[in-house]
């Protein structure tokens, strides 16, 4: 391709609306603009970073044995109220009605579309198990879409959906899924971590993500230093407290007066306590219902443990004006004695002993609180945010907090969409059997962002080489000069006959311009056709990534560069 002839507009200037590395690289090397809030069009090299991306999941699914199909983006409401997603999933479901005031969305997801035509083709355990999928445009109508391709309303996702017989079978696929995508994620050329995650509104029994390392990651991961174990914060376990064989004598309960002093830090000043010695006592509405978590005073509280030991579809935090109207009590000095709202309480409270806590009163608090001595709760379990000084719940070690980019997830569903869909299927003794599903998504046009925030310097994008729009840009450093220009020409027309992909800058600009221009959008290998040539016959070649440079004859550049893209390539797929 020729630079003068392709559409790539480069900016010199971050834009205003840009937030984050991704969306301010896409934005200024012309990769992407935008149309309206979320929603942006793909210019050709972005759209061609995202080519390469469906490429390689392509050829990962097909070779783990999948078949891709292609369902529609706008999907009758009826499926989403028979699985009884149409009022759970919220308003990031884009609905609305036809002209005939049939009620329908744009799909967020397919597992009902998926499950309805899977109900209606198979009907026999001897047709499973089956595994399909698509790239295609999602939409979700995201409260606050940001950060450019990272989270916008339309995208480009693969979402594949498998279908087994039974859960053994169910399980065997979920574990191909989860070699295919850390393959994917492989020959992506990225850094990523497989963890442990909630499945969400998607529902079912089990999931991971695949989360790309990145210090400007949204995600924060919980990374054993010792063993494979890894989650991201909403899933990662927390070991229970062990109590030592020494047992505390319990003090009697003692009233302080604390004027003023509502935060954790200003009471345990006062006190002359540890924040370990503290019991924080915070008011959440599940659904509309208030409920108080206890947590020590250095925890806090992980909002999806909590809305998933409720089984609640929406939880919050009270505010102080909410928390006064539900108890009667300032915030800051509320605790779990004598409380009227139901109270839970984190597995390390359980543990504590004569520990101090709110008098639900103002100005005043309690100390030498025991439980179950003093209080009840109508459960203990984990439901706080793990922190780097817990140990790994599989194999004791040391834990780091580490930040990511989800790319990938992965869901075990079970039967929860046949069963509410009634998919079934004959098994071997002509019984009527519920379709084991699994679900298996990739955000395909966030993956090239995930890769820019990982890969990526003070000039510009450093793309991995399988992502790269081109693999080669060669400078023409002055198009007016005969020998140069045709130097530069026969590299061209050579490296594309050995299959290379090759951007040339002819364009009648300045050196700097094209240099500045060439380190901006990336490309992972540069040749530079200019007076070294004219003087000495030599062309220099530069790594994007490292910066390290060559001088070579014309002839041995182009054999440098084709051994060393062919050999990058294909390790990649090792």
């Amino acid at each position: 391709m020729r630079y003068s002839e392709l559409l790539l507009p480069t900016l010199k200037e971050t834009p205003t609306e840009a937030e984050v590395v991704s969306h301010r690289l896409l934005l200024r090397a012309g990769f992407i603009r935008k149309l309206t809030s979320g929603i942006y069009t793909y210019l050709p090299l972005g759209l061609a970073a995202i080519r390469k991306v469906e490429q390689i999941v392509r050829e990962e699914m097909n070779r783990a044995g999948a078949q891709e199909l292609l369902m529609p983006m706008v999907q009758p409401a009826d499926l989403w109220k028979e699985s009884g997603r149409w009022e759970k999933y919220g308003p990031e479901l884009l609905r609305f009605t036809d002209r005939h005031e049939r009620e329908s969305c744009l799909g967020p997801t397919h597992e009902e579309v998926i499950t309805d035509l899977v109900r209606r083709e198979i009907h026999s355990y001897r047709n499973l198990p089956v595994n399909l999928y698509q790239i295609q445009t999602k939409f979700r109508d995201e409260i606050r879409p940001r950060f450019g391709l990272m989270r916008g309303r339309e995208f480009i996702m693969k979402d594949g959906y498998s279908f087994d017989a039974t859960e053994k079978g169910a399980e065997l696929t979920y574990q191909k899924m989860y070699n295919a995508y850390s393959r994917i994620f492989m020959r992506c050329g990225l850094s990523f971590r497989a963890v442990e995650a909630d499945t969400g509104t998607i529902g079912g029994s089990f999931s991971h993500e695949f989360m790309v390392l990145a210090d400007t990651g949204e995600d924060t991961l919980a990374i054993c230093k010792d063993c494979a174990y890894a989650a991201n914060m909403e899933k990662a376990a927390v070991k229970p407290f062990e109590k030592t064989g020494e047992e505390t004598e319990l003090l009697p309960l003692k009233k302080v007066e604390t004027p003023g002093k509502k935060k954790v830090e200003k009471v345990c000043d006062f006190l002359g306590i540890s924040p370990k010695q503290l019991v924080k006592t915070m008011v959440y509405l599940a659904d509309g219902d208030p409920v108080a978590v206890l947590v020590r005073g250095d925890h806090e509280v992980q909002p999806v443990k909590l809305k998933n030991m409720l089984g609640a579809i929406e939880v919050e935090l009270a505010d102080e004006k909410q928390v006064f109207d539900i108890t009667g009590v300032p915030s800051g000095y509320l605790g779990p004695i004598g409380l009227d709202i139901p109270v839970a309480a984190d597995q390390v409270v359980s543990a504590m002993a004569n520990f101090t806590a709110g008098a639900n009163e103002k100005n005043f608090h309690l100390q030498n609180i025991n439980f179950p001595r003093d209080f009840q709760v109508f459960q203990v379990a984990d439901l706080r945010q793990v922190t780097e000084e817990d140990s790994c719940p599989s194999c004791g070690g040391g834990l780091e907090l580490t930040k990511g980019i989800e790319v990938g997830h992965i869901f075990k569903l079970g039967d929860s969409y046949s069963k509410a869909l009634n998919a079934t299927f004959q098994d071997g003794s002509s019984e009527e059997q519920n379709f084991i599903m699994g679900c298996y998504g990739i955000g395909v046009s966030r993956t090239v962002a995930a890769a820019i925030e990982q890969n990526h310097d003070d000039n510009g994008i450093i793309f991995p080489l399988p992502l790269a729009p081109f693999q080669v840009i060669i400078l023409n450093l002055d198009p007016k000069n005969k020998e140069i220009s045709s130097a530069a020409e026969s590299l061209y027309a050579q490296l594309q006959h050995e299959g290379m992909e090759v951007l040339i800058d002819d364009r009648d600009e300045r050196p700097g311009i094209k240099f500045k221009d060439a380190d901006l959008i990336g490309i992972p290998n540069r040749v530079t056709v200019g007076k070294r040539f004219a003087q000495e016959g030599e062309v220099e070649i530069r790594k994007r990534r490292d910066g390290q440079t060559q001088s070579l004859p014309l002839d041995k550049a182009m054999a440098e560069i084709v051994e060393s893209i062919r050999h990058e390539m294909a390790a990649t797929k090792e």
